[in-house]
């Protein structure tokens, strides 16, 4: 009797004496024979389903046909599922969250206007206290309305930088004329720079 190998190599799959089935007492060749009233489930030969069993070719055993078990789908019903849920919920707090950003930008600019404005407030408040003295009101009216107290005398000064210019070319003193030996000079510093040919 031949002894057929498992596929995992691991020895023998019956052993010369014994039926290889599962479910089955074993018996001795000898003796009375035991029947067993328990329901049996026949599997193939080898213990293994038909799908799963391996097929001899004409070979000898050499060549074997190999099953390709079906592969679990990457994203099952409930993932699926879950993921958009996911997705709603992302979507759903985009826009509450860009609308707070928002009015965070809008709070933040409100609040920087107010504090420009506060600050010329204060400033204009400044000045107001500063007319309610008399001294301040003078120094104000002598230097804007040319105001004088009693017995002065008021002197005006006009800026005038183009009229200035005008008076001064007016007023400037005639170029006298170039003494004879000054000429003369210049005329001899003149030919002593002129290159000899």
């Amino acid at each position: 009797m031949t002894q057929r190998r498992m596929p995992s190599g691991q020895g023998p799959a019956r052993r010369s004496g014994t039926s290889g089935r599962p479910g089955t007492p074993r018996t001795r060749a000898t003796g009375q024979i035991r029947v067993d009233t328990r329901p049996t489930v026949r599997l193939p030969r080898g213990g293994r389903p038909a799908a799963s069993r391996r097929t001899q070719g004409s070979a000898g055993g050499a060549a074997t046909k190999r099953t390709a078990a079906p592969r679990p789908r990457a994203l099952t019903g409930r993932a699926t599922v879950l993921l958009a849920a996911f997705i709603a919920l992302a979507l759903a707090y985009t826009i509450p969250i860009r609308t707070y950003m928002q009015q965070q930008s809008q709070i933040a600019e409100m609040e920087a206007a107010q504090a420009s404005q506060q600050a010329e407030i204060d400033a204009t408040r400044k000045e107001l206290e500063k007319w309610n003295d008399s001294e301040y009101v003078r120094i104000q009216a002598r230097e804007k309305y040319f105001y004088v107290r009693p017995g002065e005398i008021p002197l005006l000064v006009y800026e005038d930088p183009d009229g200035a210019a005008r008076d001064a070319k007016k007023n400037a003193p005639a170029a006298t004329p170039d003494r004879w030996y000054d000429t003369l000079w210049n005329s001899v510093q003149a030919a002593d720079a002129e290159p000899a040919n």
